[in-house]
């Protein structure tokens, strides 16, 4: 099985830029709680602002939480229904719909050997909760025998990165996603 790191393709000409998301009801920015792999109670749907209003795209990031359209959405929860939660997500002025996804599945599966260079937090960093932890990893590689069933996933320790098996990239693709691009890992 073949893996590849899911990214938003910032260069596509005109492309929207979102911000943080936020809870609907409260204003509470919602930033960062997307990367700990657990499900959230959200109630109500998510508000995602712009930082720069553009083309809409079918896949994008919003502070580290990936906003896909409903197509995008349909199409994960098919392929791995075990892996991820879809929140519903009003975009700024896009009538479309929306949904926020949130990765379930955290797994250790980073092959330091083979990525170009790993960094790790240390005692001497000052920051103890961290120690032990990937600082940096550069040129991402992971071990397939250490995935098991997920099909989407973010590594253990380096939980920033958003990791799809081959059949999702290639549905993604199939379908003309917008806003995505892959580097296989």
């Amino acid at each position: 099985m073949r893996y590849f790191q899911l990214m938003d393709d910032v260069n596509v000409p005109g492309g929207w830029i979102l911000g943080t998301p936020t809870d609907e009801r409260t204003g509470q920015p919602l930033s960062g709680v997307f990367l700990a792999g657990h499900p959230l109670r959200v109630n109500g749907p998510v508000r995602i602002p712009f930082l720069q209003p553009g083309r809409a795209l079918d896949f994008s990031l919003a502070d580290t939480a990936p906003i896909v359209h409903t197509k995008v959405a349909s199409v994960l929860a098919e392929l791995a229904p075990a892996d991820v939660q879809l929140i519903p997500a009003n975009v700024e002025t896009q009538p479309e719909q929306y949904c926020l996804l949130n990765v379930l599945r955290i797994v250790k599966c980073i092959d330091d050997a083979a990525c170009e260079e790993v960094n790790y937090w240390t005692p001497e960093d000052g920051v103890p909760e961290k120690t032990g932890r990937y600082f940096s990893v550069y040129g991402l590689r992971t071990a397939p025998t250490q995935v098991g069933g997920a099909r989407i996933f973010r590594p253990w320790g380096w939980e920033i990165a958003l990791i799809v098996a081959e059949s999702i990239k290639e549905a993604m693709q199939r379908l003309g996603v917008t806003g995505a691009r892959f580097g296989e890992v």
